[in-house]
């Protein structure tokens, strides 16, 4: 039978786990002993019992092994902390860059309004009328495209209101036409209706007839 799977647990017989112990500690020196024959490896292997007896494995000097070691992992911890640390002074000139430029901005607006101008030059002063003068010039600019547009939008509406007026109008001289020649025709039936016929009617015998005349 074959060698059944360890759970892998604490084993909780004292005995039983202090053998376990002895044999896998024994079978961990062995490994690394091979491994650094092998493999011509620098291994350094360091185990405390239970109880807290040392069991130690170099291939070389432990010590050295072990300074080798602290080395290696003091740059390595200074690389990882290196990129986070360049991100952070990064932002930092970045944010001090850009408070700067908001304090150039705000310098400037207070100058174009007109006020701080004791510090200002010839030639600063100068630059502030031009850009002055070329921002009234896009204003202007923009407010009489502005007007044309609504002037444009207004003689549409002009052209479609009067469009409309004339077909209302049309409509109107139609509707007018239709009731004059609607009571035309009512008052030429109600004349031919006045009109008065004469009738003869002729009373007794033929030869002393005696006419008289209806009018109905």
């Amino acid at each position: 039978m074959g060698r059944g799977k360890t759970e892998m647990r604490r084993i909780e017989n004292a005995t039983s786990r202090q053998v376990t112990f002895s044999k896998r500690r024994n079978g961990l020196l062995k490994k690394a002993f091979e491994l650094s024959v092998l493999c011509d490896a620098e291994v350094a292997l360091i185990v405390f019992s239970p109880r807290g007896k040392l069991y130690e494995f170099a291939s070389s000097s432990m010590q050295e092994t072990i300074n080798r070691y602290m080395v290696h992992s003091k740059n390595t911890n200074i690389e990882k902390r290196m990129p986070e640390q360049n991100a952070q002074q990064q932002l930092k000139l970045e944010v001090a860059a850009m408070a700067k430029k908001i304090e150039l901005l705000e310098g400037y607006k207070r100058k174009l309004l007109g006020e701080s101008l004791g510090s200002c030059s010839m030639f600063e002063l100068h630059e502030i009328e031009s850009q002055l003068e070329k921002s009234l010039r896009n204003i202007r600019g923009k407010k009489q495209h502005m007007l044309a547009e609504q002037i444009a939008e207004l003689k549409e509406r002009e052209k479609t209101l009067t469009e409309e007026n004339l077909v209302l109008r049309h409509k109107a001289e139609v509707s007018l036409q239709l009731n004059e020649n609607r009571e035309s025709v009512e008052n030429n039936e109600n004349d031919e209706e006045d009109i008065e016929v004469e009738t003869e009617l002729f009373i007794g015998r033929p030869g002393s007839r005696r006419q008289c005349n209806i009018n109905a």
